[in-house]
């Protein structure tokens, strides 16, 4: 299993420890690029997909860089909505879509 289909599984599993590392490295292998939003833009950072043209506004959480419950649920329903992330479990991909 690769790193990526690690993450992806890690994600999928909504751990109460999952870092922003980890999410900027799966983004980063989906295709995205970091952008912060400029010098005012404070923790909010922008995930670029050029080739999809999609955008992900991402809160950078601090101090401690571990992701809340919520935005783990929000970040998994971009995914799969834009066909990112396939978990092949139905019943998992309509549990993310009730929220």
């Amino acid at each position: 299993m690769s790193r990526k289909e690690k993450l992806m599984k890690r994600l999928l599993s909504l751990p109460k420890d999952f870092t922003y590392a980890e999410l900027v490295s799966l983004l980063t292998q989906l295709g995205f690029e970091e952008r912060n939003k400029g010098m005012t833009s404070g923790s909010r950072v922008l995930f670029f997909h050029k080739e999809r043209n999609l955008r992900y506004l991402a809160h950078k959480p601090h101090p401690a860089s571990v992701i809340k419950e919520k935005a783990l649920k929000d970040i998994v329903e971009f995914l799969l909505e834009n066909d990112l992330i396939y978990n092949g479990n139905t019943e998992i991909q309509g549990f993310y879509r009730q929220y």
